[in-house]
């Protein structure tokens, strides 16, 4: 029988069949797409043609098809479903895919051609996205280690290959460590809570298979309880669950994973001849130099820090009114801060969450598409991966665009966070493929029969993926290496954070923030007063962030720590980090930064990005409003239809005439006036 990760796919827009695949399918497909793709890069090696931009850089652009198909699956599913099976497979993939990168890199054959071609360029008469491609071809080999040979070339092959299995164990034992842990709540553990959060905690228990509700470290579940919970005891003891993720001894501990990660990172920027990792990583982004990057950050660390001490200083007050002495503690700091909120604000989150529904957060998400860039979303039946799992095709004009799917609620074999992910994405080279696009969030799942309900974090983060998927679906490029998010990765995040200021617009949550019971829309009085608290508690969102930017930067901004965790204390001192705030994300649950090489030394992305989608929001806002349609057409004529095929910087400018400054951030996040 054919292993349908391998057969053609009948499906509905060619989706996988998910139906028919078994976990036993993945590792041989692997082994046979991997096998191809060897007999597809000898081709080219071996060729006696002479290199041309057509037989060498295009056709590499269709060497890995099968292979990416089958991988796209599996990793899409291995993330958002996983069992022991599939993190059996994680395991066992990673070294063979990191062998098979070295083995492609090191063909001195195949890097002659990209070279004799890459020196041939001049007179080529390639198009701008032709030359682009060269460039980004040849240096993703040069930074891979092509240039390498003998000892040093051995060196770098065996330190990727270790580096790639730290990355899968690190993510794995976060995620035993986030699926483990759960805090029974008896009748006498509830006060405070109001009945969505203990809503959500039985629903949390049942899934648990607990006698009643539970808490567990999902964060739609954890914040909520820290913000209400009366029992300060309680609050600490699943704080201290939560920031030790990672970090509990035993099997799962990933500080010495941490501490051999960066080691190894240091290693390999040597061998490259860099200085630093830092320099290596950010030689490619946006900011180009570590110094870059730390200026940004010290900016905006400033007066995020005096807010938030300024905060703190009331919070703690609040506490000692209570009757607690000593000082205010990180597992104190939502539950005053929400009180705090209702006092200057008239506001509290059980107040809002029925307003913020999902299904309803899904339309707001889905008419703001269609008013700016007029596509239209029809939701279908087909092949998915988990019951939970929503498919809409998305047209325009009549003409299909993409798929889009949306996996929203947390469970026990989905990783914490949320993200955005492509199975398929869009490219005309080679034939024509339509993006097929993956939102997961982790949304507390309702009880039978009730709507779900969103805080309003919640709801930003719906719109923040949304905005990723928008990237991907209105790709418009020839080179599928070149598509959708292949960007820098401190740009990447700009359509992302850009997206999430129309769910601020008051006439989308005027149509769309809904009562889940009585259907009526959000009182205006109650409006103003959400949009009012906007920059509520801002110091502290952006202290907790700016701290773990600085320490990633930090950790690969020199040489590599034998302690990180001493190193992380170091730098938290140093920069006066405030007692009652924690790290949004410490060393051992860090997996941006150590669960693969993405987001290490580039955590600053999503500050380097909002300086961006600041200004870039400031555009509507300057010509005819939220929804002109002639900015929205320059967005998506720049910045969202080109993927990597022009350098970032120079779709920025094209798109709103010069690169921004750091004041307009500053102003959106309400640390303007900061001392």
């Amino acid at each position: 029988m054919t292993n349908p990760l391998l057969a053609d796919w009948s499906t509905p827009f060619e989706m996988p069949p998910f139906d028919l695949i078994s976990d036993d399918d993945y590792a041989p497909a692997m082994d046979i797409a991997m096998d191809e793709a060897r007999a597809n890069i000898a081709a080219i090696a071996e060729s006696a043609e002479p290199a041309t931009f057509e037989n060498t850089i295009a056709a590499l652009e269709a060497t890995e098809d099968a292979l990416n198909r089958v991988l796209s699956t599996f990793y899409a599913v291995a993330g958002a479903d996983s069992n022991d099976k599939r993190e059996a497979l994680q395991r066992e993939f990673a070294p063979k895919l990191s062998a098979y990168g070295s083995e492609v890199v090191e063909n001195k054959k195949l890097y002659a051609r990209i070279e004799a071609v890459w020196q041939a360029r001049e007179g080529l008469d390639l198009t701008p996205e032709q030359q682009r491609l060269l460039m980004l071809k040849r240096r993703s080999f040069v930074r891979a280690g092509a240039q390498l040979s003998g000892a040093p070339e051995e060196e770098l092959r065996e330190v990727k290959s270790r580096l790639s299995v730290l990355g899968t164990d690190f993510m794995q034992n976060l995620l035993a460590d986030e699926r483990d842990w759960f805090m029974p709540l008896g009748p006498d553990d509830l006060q405070g809570l109001p009945d969505f959060v203990l809503a959500t905690a039985k629903a949390a228990g049942a899934e648990k298979e607990s006698d009643g509700p539970v808490v567990t470290l999902s964060r739609s579940l954890i914040v909520p309880f820290l913000q209400f919970s009366e029992r300060r005891d309680l609050r600490q003891k699943a704080y201290e669950a939560w920031v030790a993720r990672g970090a509990n001894g035993g099997k799962t501990d990933n500080r010495a994973i941490a501490a051999e990660t960066l080691k190894l990172r240091e290693k390999r920027a040597a061998l490259l001849g860099y200085e630093t990792f830092a320099d290596f990583k950010l030689e490619t982004e946006m900011a180009k130099t570590p110094d870059a990057v730390r200026d940004l950050l010290m900016q905006v660390w400033r007066p995020a820090k005096a807010a938030a001490d300024a905060d703190a200083e009331v919070l703690e007050r609040m506490l000692h009114a209570d009757g607690w002495n000593g000082p205010l503690q990180p597992w104190d700091w939502w539950f005053y801060s929400e009180k705090r909120r209702k006092e200057l604000h008239d506001l509290d989150e059980a107040e809002l969450k029925p307003y913020l529904q999902l299904e309803r957060m899904i339309a707001a998400s889905f008419t703001c598409a269609g008013r700016l860039f007029g596509l239209e979303f029809k939701e279908i039946e087909g092949p998915r991966y988990h019951p939970d799992v929503r498919l809409w095709e998305v047209t325009r004009d009549g003409e299909h665009v993409a798929v889009f799917m949306g996996d929203y609620f947390a469970r026990n074999s989905k990783r914490s966070g949320a993200w955005c992910t492509a199975m398929r994405v869009q490219k005309r080279h080679g034939g024509v493929a339509q993006p097929l696009v993956l939102n997961v969030c982790n949304f507390a799942k309702p009880e039978e029969g009730k709507p779900a309900l969103l805080s309003y974090d919640d709801a930003r983060t719906l719109f923040h993926e949304f905005g990723h998927a928008l990237h991907q679906m209105l790709s418009d490029v020839t080179y599928e290496s070149m598509s959708g998010t292949s960007v820098a990765r401190d740009f990447v995040e700009l359509p992302s954070q850009l997206y999430e200021h129309w769910l601020e617009v008051p006439a989308v949550l005027s149509e769309f923030a809904t009562h889940a019971e009585t259907g009526e829309p959000m009182p205006q009085d109650l409006l103003d007063r959400m949009l009012g608290a906007s920059t509520y508690d801002m110091g502290f969102q952006t202290v907790e962030y700016v701290a773990s930017a600085l320490v990633d930067l930090g950790f690969h901004d020199g040489p590599a720590p034998s302690d990180p965790m001493q190193k992380q204390a170091e730098i938290l001192e140093e920069i006066g980090m405030p007692h009652a705030i924690r790290m949004r994300h410490a060393t051992p649950h860090f997996a941006h930064v150590f669960a693969g090489d993405g987001y290490s030394s580039g955590y600053y992305s999503y500050m380097w990005s909002e300086v961006m989608d600041a200004d870039a929001f400031a555009a509507f806002e300057e010509a005819g409003g939220p929804f002109d349609q002639d900015v929205a057409k320059r967005l998506e004529e720049t910045v969202l239809s080109s993927g990597g095929s022009v350098d970032a910087a120079e779709l920025y400018t094209a798109f709103r005439g010069r690169l921004p400054g750091v004041e307009a951030l500053l102003k959106g996040r309400g640390l303007d006036k900061a001392a």
